[in-house]
């Protein structure tokens, strides 16, 4: 299983251009439930994913999105938005869910709702904002890691205009706001970028033992 996944790691890259081919639906809905299981502080995931398939929609992102073309060619467009108000009702809600799924009283969970509720206190609205944030990222990691596994080409994208994002998706309506955008696909036959040879760090160099 090690071997697979770094070789998976290895064959994918940032795809410079896609192909008109669509990735099956079916495929992209379990690639969207390995992302939802992504790790996340205290579970909250807050953070939602607006996959954007209307042409129309993806035209008007363009302007937006320094004129790369990929928002157009990819199969599937995935946009990370982060949620905007965190703090208690989040986590009543999440402490809700906790509750119903494991069979438990709200009330044996208290202290971890006054604990959570108690870190957002410590935040300005700013670091919270962050936080979310940070949370889109690491489950765009695993979308990142999952798509190579499955053989789906990606490129992930934080070269964009966030806020003209969120008013092209209507996004403050949802009390959310752009994070990072991810295109999926299958890479296109003349993208030479395919066969260059990756480049990363060393192990030795990367990795610092203390």
């Amino acid at each position: 299983m090690a071997t697979n996944i770094i070789e998976a790691l290895n064959w994918r890259y940032a795809v410079r251009k896609f192909s008109a081919e669509r990735i099956a639906e079916e495929r992209i809905q379990d690639l969207l439930t390995a992302t939802r299981l992504s790790a996340t502080s205290y579970g909250l995931q807050p953070y939602r994913l607006v996959m954007v398939n209307s042409r129309e929609t993806r035209e008007k992102l363009l302007p937006h999105s320094y004129g790369q073309e990929k928002v157009l060619q990819c199969s599937h467009l995935v946009v990370f938005a982060a949620q905007k108000s965190i703090g208690d009702t989040m986590v009543n809600n999440y402490i809700h869910s906790v509750s119903t799924a494991r069979g438990v009283p709200e009330s044996s969970l208290q202290g971890l709702a006054d604990h959570m509720k108690g870190v957002f206190a410590g935040m300005d609205s700013r670091q919270r904002r962050e936080w979310a944030h940070q949370q889109a990222h690491i489950a765009l990691g695993t979308l990142l890691t999952a798509a190579a596994a499955m053989k789906i080409d990606t490129c992930p994208m934080g070269g964009i205009e966030p806020a003209g994002y969120d008013s092209v998706l209507n996004l403050e309506t949802l009390g959310l706001e752009t994070s990072v955008i991810c295109a999926l696909g299958i890479r296109h036959p003349e993208d030479t970028n395919s066969n260059l040879k990756k480049i990363r760090y060393d192990a030795s160099e990367m990795v610092l033992t203390l």
